[in-house]
């Protein structure tokens, strides 16, 4: 949706979504630049180590084509979605995304959700809860933001250590960031809905 001039969404946007399953980065890259000159206005990429089946046979790292598309398609970009969990840090993700808001001059947004067991598996950490996996995504995004200050920080959570880092390739300012809400614990009813409300933008 576009904002309009008092503050409130007016009119449609209409996106391309760029699938990294189906599609090889150059492919990704390929498409991104059509949508463009086919008059779409944004792009959504999906970030998956494993398609969700073995016919759509590709995967590629989404970081690495993000930067590839900053360089031949101006529309602004962003992930759909990224866990921020257990597969990667979430220090490595405020890295990464910083990066992509500088290669994108601003127009990239971080999509994040809780993450599903077909990819976030593989490191051979236990796959925890819902309630637990949301729980980490809350914390994980408190990280990604101290981060983005740009300062040194070190951080001792319940579930991630962060420690003297600091993210020196910013943006002037931090990307908006997205939360997924799929399901019914994702996206609560008034219980839970102040916590998850705090980080629907950056």
């Amino acid at each position: 949706m576009k904002p309009a001039a008092n503050g409130h969404t007016s009119g449609m946007r209409i996106g391309y979504f760029l699938s990294s399953e189906e599609y090889s980065p150059v492919e990704l890259v390929r498409q991104a630049e059509l949508a463009e000159q086919a008059g779409f206005e944004a792009l959504w990429i999906s970030d998956h180590f494993h398609p969700w089946n073995d016919a759509q046979g590709q995967s590629s790292f989404v970081w690495s084509t993000i930067g590839a598309i900053s360089q031949v398609s101006a529309l602004p970009i962003t992930t759909a979605v990224t866990c921020p969990t257990t597969r990667i840090h979430p220090a490595i993700i405020a890295q990464a995304a910083a990066t992509s808001a500088v290669l994108t001059h601003g127009r990239f947004s971080l999509g994040v959700g809780s993450g599903e067991a077909l990819n976030e598996h593989i490191t051979g950490a236990r796959w925890p809860s819902i309630e637990q996996r949301l729980e980490m995504l809350e914390e994980s995004v408190d990280v990604i933001r101290k981060l983005w200050k740009g300062e040194y920080t070190t951080f001792h959570g319940k579930h991630y250590t962060v420690e003297n880092a600091r993210i020196y390739t910013r943006p002037p300012t931090p990307p908006d960031i997205y939360v997924s809400g799929l399901g019914p614990l994702a996206c609560p009813g008034r219980t839970n809905r102040r916590r998850l409300h705090h980080h629907e933008s950056g």
